[in-house]
C-alpha cells in the first residue's frame, strides 16, 4: 500500500489559522457537513452538505525531474474548481483527497481556511461568503495542489488511483482511486458533469472522458480538453497519458466514437484487435436493442500494454483495457455504460446490478452471436462453488465486492426474472424500462426489486430471498 498524508504546506497552514481565527468571532452559520456517508464498506468515503454539478479540473502532468529516463507523468499540478449546490446550511464542509499537497483553497473567490486529516480535507469559508452556502444555493470552490499522485491498493489487493505506465500513467477510480488525482465527493451518489484538462509534455496524449472539445499546443506541451456533459460518478472517471494512436469516427445513429490504443498493444494484438474494436458500433446498437437507447453522446475504448493495470475498468464512455480485449470482454464493460455507469449504485452494497446485468449482457451475446444457449451459461454458473460464497447482495467485506457471487450468481438472478415471467418480450421491456426509469441517476438493490414487482404486479419474495439474499444454493428448479 502506498498512501502519504502529507502535512498541510506552510502558507496553507498560516492561512487556515488566520481564517480560523476569523471564524471564532464571526464565522459561517449552519453546521459542517459530514465527514463521510456512512457507505456500508466505505464509511467515510463521499461528503454530506452538498451535492457536486461540475468539476472543472486543469491537470499540468510532467516528470518530476529533467532527463530522458525520468517518468513522462510522475508529478501532477492540478486546479480544481467544484461547482455545488448546498443540501444544508453549511459552516464547512469536506472534500476526499489522498497523497497530494494542497496549497490553498477559495470558496466564492474567498481564501477559505482547509484542515486536513488524512484523506480528509475540511474546507472552511470565510464568513463573507456564508449567504452563498445556505441550503439550495450554489458556490464554487477551487482547490490547487500538486504532488506525485500515488496508486492506492485495495482490500482485495488491487491496485487503482494513478497507475504508472511505460510510458505516462493511467487513473482509474473503482472503488476510491480517484481521490489519488483530484479533490471532490468521491462516492457513486454524487453525479456530476466534468471538464478536465490535461497538458503533457509532447509526444504524449492525454486521453478522458466524455468528448474532446480542443488541443493546443505552445512551448512543447499540449493541452486536451475533454468534456462530460452526462452526470458521471468520480469513480468513472480516468486519464490516460501515453503514446498513443487514436482514431475517431461515428456510428450510424450519430455516437461520437474515440479509441486510443498503445503501440505496443496495437502490434501485440494485431488485426484481432482492430477487429474487435470495429465491433463496436455493433455491440452499441445489439445493446440498445436489448437495454434500451444508448445513454451517452460518446462511446469508445483505451487499450493500454498488458500489465498496466490488473484489470478492465468501465469508465465512462469509454473503457481502459489492460491488453487487448476479447468480443466478450468488450461486451461486457460496454454493457455497463448502461449498467453502472448511467444507473449508478446508490451505496457499493449495490455493486450487483452493475456486474450481473454486465455478465447476463456476455450470456446473451453468446447466445444471439456464439450459438451458446442462456441456459448453458446458468448452468456453467449454478455449477460454480465460487458463485455461492454469499450472496451477491451482501458481499461481506470490501475485499468481497469484486468476487464471484457479485458476477456470476448476480447475472443468475437476473435470468431468474425472466425465466419467473416466462416472456422474452415482457423480459427485456422490463429492462427497457429499468434503464430509463432510473437514467443518469443512482438506485439501489430495494429501488431495483421494488421495480420488478410493481412493474410485473408480482410477489417475488422467494426469488429474491433463495437467489439474491439467501445463503445456500438453492434448487435450480422451482
Amino acid at each position: 500500500m502506498n498512501r502519504r498524508t502529507p502535512a498541510v504546506p506552510p502558507l496553507a497552514l498560516l492561512l487556515a489559522l488566520a481564517l480560523l481565527g476569523a471564524g471564532c468571532t464571526g464565522g459561517v452559520e449552519g453546521t459542517p457537513g459530514a465527514a463521510g456517508l456512512r457507505d456500508p464498506y466505505f464509511p467515510g468515503l463521499g461528503n454530506g452538505g452538498y451535492d457536486v454539478t461540475h468539476y472543472g479540473l486543469k491537470l499540468d502532468i510532467g516528470p518530476a525531474a529533467d532527463g530522458p529516463r525520468a517518468p513522462a507523468a510522475d508529478r501532477l499540478r492540478g486546479t480544481a474548481t467544484i461547482t455545488a449546490r448546498a443540501t444544508q446550511d453549511l459552516s464547512a464542509f469536506h472534500l476526499d483527497l489522498a497523497g497530494l499537497d494542497v496549497e490553498s483553497a477559495t470558496v466564492e473567490g474567498r481564501p477559505a481556511a482547509v484542515n486536513r486529516a488524512g484523506k480528509e480535507l475540511t474546507i472552511r469559508p470565510a464568513a463573507a461568503v456564508e449567504d452563498r452556502l445556505r441550503k439550495g444555493r450554489t458556490f464554487t470552490t477551487v482547490v490547487r495542489y500538486s504532488g506525485s499522485p500515488q496508486a492506492i491498493t485495495d482490500a482485495d489487493g488491487a491496485e487503482e488511483g494513478w497507475l504508472r505506465t511505460a510510458d505516462g500513467a493511467v487513473a482509474l477510480g473503482e472503488p476510491t482511486g480517484s481521490m489519488a488525482w483530484f479533490p471532490g465527493n468521491h462516492h457513486p451518489s454524487d453525479k456530476a458533469a466534468y471538464d478536465i484538462e490535461v497538458t503533457v509534455p509532447e509526444p504524449l496524449t492525454a486521453v478522458s472522458n466524455g468528448e474532446p472539445v480542443s488541443r493546443r499546443t505552445a512551448d512543447g506541451r499540449t493541452t486536451y480538453h475533454w468534456r462530460t456533459t452526462e452526470p458521471m460518478a468520480s469513480y468513472l472517471a480516468t486519464v490516460a497519458v501515453g503514446r498513443f494512436t487514436t482514431r475517431q469516427s461515428r456510428t450510424p445513429d450519430g455516437i461520437r466514437l474515440f479509441t486510443a490504443v498503445d503501440p505496443e498493444a496495437a502490434a501485440r494484438g494485431g488485426s484481432a484487435l482492430t477487429e474487435v474494436l470495429d465491433e463496436i458500433p455493433a455491440v452499441l446498437k445489439w445493446s440498445a436493442e436489448k437495454f434500451g437507447p444508448y445513454p451517452f453522446t460518446s462511446a469508445g475504448a483505451i487499450v493500454e500494454r498488458t500489465g498496466d493495470s490488473s484489470y478492465a475498468l468501465e469508465t465512462q464512455n469509454r473503457p481502459v483495457f489492460p491488453g487487448p480485449p476479447d468480443t466478450a470482454l468488450l461486451v461486457h464493460e460496454l454493457a455497463h455504460q448502461w449498467f453502472g455507469n448511467s444507473v449508478t449504485p446508490r451505496t457499493w452494497r449495490d455493486m450487483w446490478l452493475n456486474e450481473g446485468f454486465a455478465t447476463y449482457a456476455e450470456w446473451l451475446w453468446a447466445a444471439d452471436h456464439d450459438g451458446v444457449p442462456i441456459g448453458e451459461s446458468f448452468d456453467e454458473a449454478y455449477a460454480d462453488d465460487a458463485n455461492w460464497a454469499f450472496p451477491p447482495a451482501g458481499p461481506p467485506t470490501a475485499a468481497d465486492l469484486f468476487d464471484a457471487p457479485v458476477y456470476g450468481r448476480g447475472a443468475m438472478v437476473v435470468h431468474r426474472i425472466r425465466l419467473s415471467l416466462d416472456d422474452d418480450r415482457a423480459f427485456f421491456a422490463l429492462v427497457r424500462g429499468w434503464t430509463k426509469a432510473h437514467r443518469h441517476k443512482n438506485a439501489a438493490t430495494e429501488d431495483f426489486t421494488a421495480y420488478v414487482e410493481k412493474a410485473t404486479g408480482r410477489d417475488l419474495t422467494e426469488l429474491w430471498d433463495a437467489w439474491l439474499y439467501g445463503g445456500s444454493r438453492p434448487p435450480k428448479e422451482g
